[in-house]
């Protein structure tokens, strides 16, 4: 398919950037109140899915620092495809069971301990979906305890030749097989999975055929149906009538944020027009449009079901085209160890209009699991309101398992403590509809 020129386009101003003081506003992570909890306006809405269950009383306080409503970039094509210098950097093509595969190791595995793992969306490569994110200044503590490996879905790297004729593009079954490979390649025993849109998809079906290898992950716009027909259709139809560029456009951003976002759109068309192979692109979106459901379904007492065994943060912004796709997936998964964190004034990438956010609540999210357990906050500060029952207990030594009372640890002061964003409960209760705990700032 050839490429589509959309001209010489100049980039519109830089959008201006108030210098008035921060603002200091509350954060309120709940973790389990005594009633459900009630709708506040805030920033960010997280979701447990817990339904109507008993809940011990204690709230968590932090006060965020905000410079604006929002804390969008001012995108640059370096800005989403520079490289920080401070971490060895390796790029290998590494040989799987469906292919080759590129992927790039930021830094150095450190012992036992996970890399953080990611994979993109159509339309992307490692570089402009996730370089806003791990450049950013939030993520810098984060990332000098964990190693990143990236990893670019075949011939959607930076300069990737285009395949012969008659190439079989892997299916997103497939792609999710050769992560394996990876890790091996590596010598890694686990990851902590961070996937957008199509890299979501393939990180959770990853996750599903091996849960050994996955301590957790972040599922950014997840849709884990397969395609409808009359989705399909649509994109057939679009196919014919919408230059590659649009639609992958159409994909990433939502109709508000292409409105109001004009940069940050303008900055990733002219990405996938000037960098991105074509044919090699169209062949990724075919894959995706052909994926297979997941066929997770939440866990009922009694019954075998599949879904995942690791903790998940199921991330979206508020006007993102996939906010029905992943509050579905939501319901499909552990109501115990799933977060649904739905970001206002947000729109279909996150991890690039709201960066130092997300970075923020990944931090809690490793914490939870039982890392960094004394990292220090540097756009936070904590205290604590507990009432009824103690909300703290420490742990000797981090464990990856979670007993079925459901008792997860939440203290930053011990190492191997945790501090858990995930909502869970042992309680055997209704598991209806997901209930909403809001956290403003």
């Amino acid at each position: 398919m050839p490429a589509t020129s959309l001209g010489n386009v100049a980039a519109p101003p830089q959008s201006h950037i108030s210098n008035a003081p921060p603002v200091l506003s509350p954060v309120c992570f709940c973790r389990k109140l005594e009633r459900p909890p009630q709708r506040r306006e805030g920033r960010y809405k997280l979701d447990s899915g817990l339904g109507e269950r008993p809940m011990c009383s204690s709230i968590f306080f932090f006060f965020l620092q905000e410079t604006d409503k929002t804390d969008h970039l001012s995108l640059s094509p370096q800005t989403i495809t520079g490289l920080l210098q401070e971490f060895d950097v390796q790029e290998q093509d590494i040989e799987t069971v469906h292919g080759s595969i590129h992927v790039t190791l930021c830094g150095t595995p450190k012992g036992n301990r996970p890399v953080i793992l990611t994979y993109h969306d159509i339309g992307m490569n490692h570089k402009t979906c996730y370089n806003p994110l791990f450049n950013s200044e939030d993520m810098q503590e984060i990332t000098q305890h964990f190693a990143v490996c990236h990893v670019d879905a075949p011939g959607q790297q930076d300069g990737a030749a285009s395949f012969p004729v008659g190439y079989m593009y892997p299916s997103m079954d497939q792609l999710a097989e050769m992560l394996p490979g990876v890790l091996h390649q590596f010598g890694l025993k686990s990851i902590i999975g961070m996937g957008t849109g199509a890299g979501a998809y393939i990180l959770t079906r990853f996750a599903l055929n091996n849960p050994e290898m996955v301590e957790g992950l972040v599922l950014i716009n997840v849709n884990p149906c397969a395609e409808g027909w009359m989705d399909w259709a649509a994109s057939k139809i679009s196919g014919w009538t919408q230059a590659l560029p649009d639609m992958v456009v159409s994909h990433l951003f939502g109709k508000e944020e292409m409105q109001n976002n004009v940069e940050v759109v303008h900055t990733y068309r002219q990405h996938i027009v000037n960098d991105m192979n074509p044919g090699n692109l169209h062949l990724f979106i075919n894959a995706y449009n052909s994926r297979r459901d997941l066929e997770i379904e939440r866990p009922m007492p009694g019954a075998h079901t599949v879904t995942l065994q690791c903790p998940a943060l199921l991330v979206v912004g508020d006007s993102s085209p996939a906010v029905d796709a992943v509050v579905e997936c939501n319901s499909k998964l552990d109501p115990t160890k799933t977060t649904l964190l739905k970001m206002a004034d947000c729109g279909g990438l996150p991890q690039i209009s709201q960066p130092a956010k997300l970075a923020e609540a990944f931090k809690y999210f490793v914490q939870g699991m039982g890392y960094m357990p004394s990292a220090s906050m540097t756009r936070l500060m904590r205290s604590r309101t507990a009432s009824g029952s103690s909300v703290t207990s420490l742990e000797g030594a981090r464990s990856r398992s979670h007993t079925s009372e459901g008792t997860r640890s939440r203290s930053h002061t011990s190492e191997g403590a945790r501090l858990d964003i995930t909502p869970n409960s042992g309680a055997t209760g209704n598991n209806a509809g997901p209930k909403s705990m809001e956290v403003s700032c």
